[in-house]
């Protein structure tokens, strides 16, 4: 007969080593897991990309062109696709502007007024000029100014999202 305390050795070291193992084996399981739910967090919505918006001789001095593009926001593991406005002119020297028609008092899409010759929300009656200043109303800043180059006679328009109700501009992506 075997004595007491040796058997007792053996099967505490049997299973110390059985936990070892599965303790190896559930870490080596979670780290997938774990950087699954971590990816939102550690990677941002993307980088804007430039859109073309049509040809520089295009947009004249009197109003403001409208302009569509299509931008892919990825929000975490969901990415969507929407048609954003811009409104393209050109400003007493003749450079080329393109200015968000998102109102940064809550978001409405602001349309060109040609008789008043203005951007008018439809929401609250903020008032922009045509270079995108506040005149009045509740928006706390002018309409948002966005990156613009030209290549090969063509106006790229780099589209951002900013963050409403703030007197700065302030991008979110």
């Amino acid at each position: 007969m075997k004595p007491v305390a040796q058997e007792r050795s053996r099967r505490s070291f049997l299973g110390i080593l059985v936990g070892a193992i599965s303790v190896v084996v559930g870490a080596v399981m979670a780290i997938p897991l774990l950087r699954l739910a971590a990816y939102p967090m550690t990677h941002g919505g993307g980088e804007a990309d430039w859109f073309s918006v049509g040809k520089v001789d295009g947009f004249g001095l009197d109003e403001p062109v409208r302009a569509e593009v299509e931008v892919r926001k990825r929000d975490g593991w969901r990415v969507t696709t929407a048609k954003q406005t811009v409104w393209v002119s050109r400003d007493a020297g003749g450079k080329l502007q393109a200015l968000s028609a998102v109102c940064p008092h809550l978001g409405c899409i602001v349309p060109w007024n040609a008789e008043k010759k203005m951007f008018v929300c439809p929401c609250h009656q903020g008032l922009f000029a045509k270079d995108g200043a506040r005149i009045s109303g509740p928006p706390p800043r002018g309409l948002d100014a966005l990156p613009t180059k030209v290549e090969d006679g063509k106006l790229f328009v780099k589209y951002q999202f900013f963050r409403q109700l703030v007197a700065g501009r302030e991008v979110l992506g």
